[in-house]
């Protein structure tokens, strides 16, 4: 079993920056593949990233590709979202996931359903 709890959340004006954080306890995070997913009010929730075991292969959404970067750190045991750019449709409760299964392809990765452990979310808001 996996907990995640993330940070790093909050009010931030268009064009600036944020890192969220997502700290795994357990000592088998390097095992799983882990995810960033986003819910605005009134809208499904949507893919955002993911990387896998190693760090070494990452997958983006194409709303995102080029101002987001996911990393992790396996000796920390927490996978990082970097957001720079941000815009007002950014908005959400953001929520880190993990996975145990190994993805081959951008879309296996995008699935929510996928993703067996999931942290409780932190809210960034972007304004205009």
């Amino acid at each position: 079993q996996v907990q995640l709890v993330e940070s790093g959340g909050g009010l931030v004006q268009a064009g600036d920056s944020l890192r969220l954080s997502c700290a795994a306890s357990g000592r088998t995070f390097s095992s799983y593949s882990m995810g960033w997913f986003r819910q605005a009010p009134g809208k499904e929730r949507e893919f955002v990233a993911h990387i896998n075991r190693s760090g070494g292969s990452t997958y983006y959404a194409d709303s995102v590709k080029g101002r987001f970067t996911i990393s992790r750190d396996n000796a920390k045991n927490t996978v990082y979202l970097q957001m720079n750019g941000l815009k007002p449709e950014d908005t959400a409760v953001y929520s880190c996931a993990a996975s145990p299964r190994v993805f081959s392809s951008s879309w296996s990765a995008s699935s929510y359903n996928q993703y067996n452990y999931w942290g409780q979310g932190t809210q960034v808001t972007v304004s205009s």
